[in-house]
């Protein structure tokens, strides 16, 4: 079945970029070979998402980096899935450690963004994942299934996990340079699918697609494109970086 779950490689370009630093990156996916069996998506800061969709191949995807949970109101600094359906981009990611972590997003609010943003039409990134003392005293399964319900429980129809992509993110190694064993991202991985055969349903299991994220380079990304649960990936810093493409190429 790992072989009929597509590979998935997202950049997010988190708060950074100016139309002058986008274009070569966007050269670079639109020029270079990339494999065509990997599906590739960039998250543009909002500002830039327009931009980065007109300019960007329509092959490769756009996605926003975090919206709100209704379509519109007095929400000041805030987007909806309905606007970002408007200018053409199809994407989003929710509930990324840094929302959690540095803006307090609670379960309950990523969730509510997930029913709102599968409502609109979206396709959608969640992201799970523990920090470095909840990995050291054993609670890993324990926060990422707590964060995994609450966004489950928010998928309202079966056929609504075809545009979910859940990415798995361990805080620890987001941006620090440590990055997951293969084998500890396949342990994991592994069981997110388990969960997902028993919460959720074994087609759904078997289909959905789990992307690792922390500190995925071209050095490491061969490897842990090897591991039978890891469907892809969800790159930070170096999807600003040429290197991006030899990322979207692991599988080649």
């Amino acid at each position: 079945m790992a072989d009929q779950r597509k590979f998935f490689v997202g950049g997010n370009w988190k708060m950074n970029g100016s139309k002058s630093s986008i274009d070569p990156i966007i050269k670079d996916l639109n020029e270079k070979g990339l494999n065509p069996k990997t599906e590739v998506v960039v998250a543009a800061p909002s500002l830039y998402l327009a931009y980065t969709r007109e300019k960007l191949d329509k092959k490769l995807g756009v996605a926003a980096q975090n919206c709100y949970k209704v379509e519109k109101g007095a929400f000041t600094g805030e987007i909806s899935p309905a606007m970002i359906k408007d200018i053409g981009v199809q994407w989003v990611i929710l509930g990324h450690s840094e929302r959690r972590h540095v803006f307090g997003e609670s379960n309950t609010l990523i969730g509510e963004k997930v029913a709102h943003a599968l409502a609109g039409g979206l396709h959608i990134l969640p992201c799970i994942g523990e920090k470095l003392e909840e990995r050291e005293t054993n609670r890993t399964e324990e926060v990422c299934f707590s964060q995994l319900q609450q966004i489950a429980d928010n998928v309202k129809n079966a056929a609504d996990w075809s545009r979910v992509v859940i990415a798995y993110e361990p805080v620890w190694a987001i941006g620090t340079g440590k990055v997951a064993t293969p084998a500890q991202a396949q342990d994991i991985h592994h069981s997110i699918r388990q969960w997902l055969d028993k919460q959720v349903s074994p087609i759904v299991a078997k289909s959905v697609r789990i992307l690792y994220g922390g500190s995925v380079t071209a050095e490491n990304c061969k490897e842990l494109a090897t591991q039978p649960d890891v469907d892809g990936f969800l790159v930070g810093g170096a999807s600003l970086k040429p290197e991006f493409i030899n990322i979207i190429n692991a599988r080649q």
